[in-house]
């Protein structure tokens, strides 16, 4: 078309109007060359003749662009986003705070952090109404209280078991030839343990003197050699634990009417830092001795509590 464009009245009239669009791109490569004749109105025809040159081009440009445009690369698939959580610091540590068991404070670590002070009468008084309070009417309780005069003087930590024994009995000497009676002792100690019981014996020693000593608990010695022990021959200290001072009372080899000292080992801790009374089932065979005719003694002054 626009080669019959270039020669008659027909090009000149469209000259104006091609030369605007030569910055297109599809003129620009045909390389056409349009002189620029006097300016004229364009006819009707030539206005037909322009619109068609114009649809052609953009057809052209169209296919230009098609050709030349890149192929674009295939997606990749979008990945789903994951759901975050924000979650505060502080709620965090409030709520391991919570959930953070509290540890039980055991009689170690109290006993640890105690400093340690001397046993007193009062010391077995309030015990032995916690103990007796859930089964025993309050008259029984009045009933249980000891008077101060059957209680010794307890050790204010600084005796050994020797000197505190010399004490409270001066006269342990004429006391132990005037006793002859079989299957009894004059002073009764009570600790927590064997291995305890052995070291209060060697410990003993510059008290003692020649009196009789018997082991009172279970560890290697069976309740009936004990007793048989007991009948043959007189003995004056008996050192050991109250489940098997208990036991002995009960089968009859024991019998606690000469009984004139009955010593607790109050005072010693062992290595959980527990007392003699801390331990619950010393405690209990402690108090269950007490009522098998103990508590009656005290009552009658013939016999005498020490707590060492």
């Amino acid at each position: 078309v626009l080669h019959t464009l270039k020669t008659g009245d027909l090009a000149e009239t469209l000259t104006p109007q091609l030369s605007s669009l030569q910055g297109r791109k599809g003129l620009i490569g045909l390389g056409c060359k349009i002189r620029r004749p006097k300016s004229k109105r364009p006819s009707a025809e030539s206005r037909q003749v322009e619109a068609d040159a114009s649809d052609d081009e953009e057809g052209d440009t169209e296919m230009t662009q098609q050709e030349t445009a890149p192929v674009p690369a295939p997606s990749k698939k979008a990945k789903q986003p994951k759901e975050c959580f924000l979650i505060k610091p502080k709620e965090i540590k409030e709520d391991a705070k919570k959930t953070r068991k509290r540890r039980k404070k055991k009689i170690t670590d109290v006993l640890a952090k105690s400093e340690p002070k001397p046993g007193t009468p009062e010391d077995l008084q309030k015990l032995m109404k916690d103990y007796y309070s859930s089964h025993r009417s309050v008259i029984e309780l009045e009933e249980l209280n000891l008077p101060d005069s059957c209680f010794l003087k307890a050790n204010d930590l600084t005796h050994s078991l020797s000197s505190y024994l010399k004490e409270i009995c001066p006269k342990w000497v004429k006391l132990r030839r005037n006793h002859s009676e079989k299957k009894s002792v004059l002073m009764l100690i009570i600790c927590s343990s064997a291995i305890r019981a052995l070291e209060l014996i060697r410990s003993m020693t510059a008290f003692r003197g020649d009196s009789k000593v018997m082991k009172l608990f279970a560890k290697h010695i069976k309740v009936q050699e004990q007793v048989k022990l007991l009948e043959k021959r007189v003995v004056h200290l008996g050192v050991g634990t109250p489940g098997r001072i208990k036991e002995l009372i009960k089968q009859g080899g024991l019998t606690l009417n000469p009984l004139k000292f009955l010593i607790f080992d109050w005072n010693w801790r062992d290595q959980k830092m527990r007392r003699m009374m801390d331990i619950p089932e010393i405690r209990k065979e402690v108090f269950e001795l007490l009522e098998m005719g103990v508590l009656s003694l005290c009552k009658s002054e013939s016999l005498k509590l020490g707590l060492f």
